[in-house]
């Protein structure tokens, strides 16, 4: 009997060459600076191999915080002097945000870099949770930590557009809803990217 590898297909999408993605991209009418700076951020793509397929692993926000309450978010985080860069701060991030040990997570490779509105430069990271770990959501930061089949996000035809006022304008962006999670803005556009790769 064969056994067919669900993470095979990561790692030919890992190998394409595509440009990166952006907030903007359903706005091409926002003319942006031509010289910015961006702050690095790394966030982790962590997926569980289970019983019911992969599973990936999201998380809530506080609905409290003041930057982004109650979305739906990967963990991770802008990048610290004392990380190993994007990678490192993905990893620590997740670490602190849902309890996951850095050293239970393979890395499989990196996403070119997403530019959000917020004036991050945000790396994608695609992990292998190796073993079943217990989320811990950190207080007052994390409200909830859940997962959505890999499946789900990876069909393109799952995606909306919607709208919102946004600084006077109206911004359009990508959702892939799951139940009660509405999955928006640069976390959807980051799953809409990786989904896109898988289809070729």
């Amino acid at each position: 009997m064969t056994v067919t590898d669900p993470f095979a297909g990561l790692a030919r999408a890992l190998d394409q060459h595509r440009p990166g993605s952006s907030d903007f991209d359903l706005n091409p009418e926002v003319a942006l600076p031509a010289v910015r700076k961006l702050r690095d951020a790394g966030v982790l793509i962590a997926l569980q191999d289970t019983s019911k397929g992969l599973q990936l692993i999201l998380t809530k926000r506080n609905s409290a915080l003041k930057h982004h309450p109650g979305q739906i978010a990967f963990p991770g985080g802008k990048v610290d002097p004392s990380d190993d860069g994007q990678i490192g701060a993905a990893l620590r991030e997740s670490h602190e945000e849902i309890g996951l040990d850095p050293a239970n997570v393979q890395v499989m490779g990196t996403l070119p870099a997403h530019e959000t509105v917020t004036g991050f430069s945000v790396t994608p990271v695609l992990g292998r949770v190796l073993t079943d770990f217990t989320p811990v959501p950190e207080a007052g930061e994390v409200d909830e930590v859940f997962t959505v089949p890999f499946a789900h996000v990876m069909d393109v035809t799952r995606y909306q557009i919607q709208s919102r006022l946004w600084r006077g304008t109206q911004r359009r962006y990508f959702v892939v809803p799951y139940g009660p999670y509405y999955i928006w803005g640069a976390t959807a556009r980051i799953l809409r990217a990786l989904a896109e790769r898988m289809v070729v």
